[in-house]
């Protein structure tokens, strides 16, 4: 069998043709609102905190890079790279990024027109008993049929209202607020495992301040029994000089054990595992107090990657409101067909072409209000998107500004503290030079110890505060980070030949 088709390519052309000029046109409008980002207008022009910091212009920030190694600390500087190699729970958090990108892939497809091909062959036959034949006309035809064909199809959905754009856009700026909240996932790790390992330096100085004070205490124990032996001495200072001595060493055991789950939790930061992960002992010598450069307020709502990525949501709620919108209106949807079919002779010849063109329209006319609704949440979606946008901005403040109070009064504190330990140690020492003279009882020289210890140890305390405070003075500047390191909205979209032969036209430009 074969089908003959009157050639009538030329008026289907000149009609497609026809559609396509007047929708074209048509296709560029866009009923999301006019977006502006947030008003900074009502930002401090300076902070109200002080510390060891430098107030600078604008563009004196901290500097991007890795922020740690203002510190001094090789092994925090390789602990840190190995966290940005290595941790999985970043590495997770980027391939949230990754998704996003694809996100845009799937709504930018939408518009463009959608091309399929497709090819079949098949061999019919019937039955020589059945009543009515469809394949032979008469007795003497054959009943069987050999039937190929190949063809396209083509439909596109012209992007009237903007729909597709503003979806589009939806899922770049969202995109974008991913890529910044990688990046504020990626500095709370850095944050987390800085502080971390300076408590455990921490710890370690804590630790060498017990040894220096158990090898004092087992010479008093060796002291006061030799006077308890020699009848000059009471057993009571005797028993009370090995309580001391006890009580130091299970609070240097507990110190051991905090150390080790501290190493545990660092080892899981930095990517590796617990079982095989050994710190070498360490002190807090090595450090050093950085000055931070905090620079102006207003600065502050471009280094922040979380107020980034609010910023980026509130772009994206926007956008959504025109997607809202666009739902009132027509949806049309163009489509054509072009093909060949016949018994496999002559096959790609004109009387055996195949073909269609059309177009659909669809209006929404009564839905209970449900296109009404959708609207009315999307604005809603933005006006809570950018409640969360300032409430974000207002605690970035809060964390910059206690920090600054946190380090200024912790300066203080240490410069107090070591003050304290000069003299407790002095204490001490005349307190034991009184009980050896027979001047003195051993309570005060308990006392005294008791004083001398708890200040070496305060002040080593105070001493990891600095530096834990440190690090959150510089998470709250947001650790050297910027906008310009988002992610520009063509580079969001997977494949783009756009962006990437732009991107290989810069890194060729000398």
């Amino acid at each position: 069998m074969r089908r003959h088709v009157k050639p009538a390519l030329g008026r289907a052309s000149a009609l497609f043709g026809a559609v396509l000029t007047l929708v074209v046109p048509l296709a560029g409008c866009s009923l999301a609102p006019v977006y502006t980002p947030p008003d900074a207008t009502l930002l401090p022009t300076s902070y109200k905190g002080t510390g060891p910091f430098v107030l600078a212009h604008p563009d004196d920030q901290l500097a991007h890079g890795p922020w740690w190694k203002m510190f001094g600390d090789s092994e925090l500087d390789r602990l840190e790279t190995g966290l940005d190699a290595a941790n999985p729970d970043l590495q997770a958090a980027q391939e949230t990024y990754t998704q996003a990108r694809d996100v845009v892939g799937e709504a930018r497809s939408q518009l463009f027109p959608q091309l399929s091909a497709q090819a079949f062959a098949s061999q019919n036959a019937e039955s020589a008993h059945t009543l009515f034949h469809s394949l032979a006309s008469s007795p003497s035809l054959p009943l069987e049929e050999s039937s190929l064909g190949y063809g396209a199809a083509a439909s596109w959905e012209p992007d009237f209202w903007g729909e597709i754009r503003n979806r589009t856009n939806f899922a770049k700026a969202n995109a974008q607020a991913t890529a910044a909240l990688v990046a504020t996932a990626r500095l709370s790790l850095e944050m987390q495992l800085a502080s971390d390992y300076m408590m455990l330096r921490g710890l370690d100085a804590q630790h060498a301040v017990y040894t220096k004070t158990l090898v004092y205490y087992r010479d008093a124990v060796r002291i006061t029994k030799l006077r308890y032996t020699g009848k000059i001495g009471s057993g009571l200072d005797f028993e009370r000089a090995r309580d001391q001595l006890a009580t130091a060493q299970a609070a240097d055991t507990d110190i051991e054990a905090q150390r080790a789950v501290l190493e545990h939790a660092i080892a899981v930061l930095a990517g590796q595992n617990p079982s095989t992960f050994t710190l070498p002992s360490g002190d807090l010598k090595s450090f050093e107090i950085p000055i931070i450069p905090v620079g102006v307020p207003s600065a502050l709502l471009q280094r922040r990657p979380d107020i980034a990525a609010s910023e980026r949501e509130m772009a994206a709620a926007n956008a959504a409101i025109g997607v809202a919108r666009a739902a009132f209106y027509p949806n049309i949807r163009l489509s054509a067909n072009f093909g060949f079919e016949d018994n496999g002779i002559g096959l790609a010849s004109l009387p055996d072409s195949l073909w269609s063109v059309g177009a659909a329209a669809m209006l929404p006319l009564f839905e209970g209000g449900l296109r009404r609704a959708e609207e009315q949440q999307s604005w809603s979606s933005f006006h809570q998107a950018a409640d969360t946008y300032r409430s974000t901005v207002l605690k970035a403040f809060q964390q910059v500004e206690d920090q600054l109070s946190l380090t200024n009064r912790l300066a203080t504190e240490y410069k107090q503290q070591s003050d304290a330990v000069t003299a407790s140690l002095k204490a001490q020492d005349i307190a034991m030079q009184l009980y050896t003279s027979g001047l003195d009882d051993y309570l005060n020289v308990t006392v005294a110890q008791i004083a001398a210890l708890t200040a070496e140890l305060s002040e080593v305390q105070v001493k990891a505060r600095r530096l834990q405070a440190s690090v959150d003075l510089i998470g709250a500047l947001g650790g050297g980070w910027s906008t310009h390191d988002l992610p520009q909205p063509q580079d969001t979209v997977p494949f783009n030949p756009v962006a990437l032969q732009a991107s290989r036209q810069h890194e060729q430009t000398p």
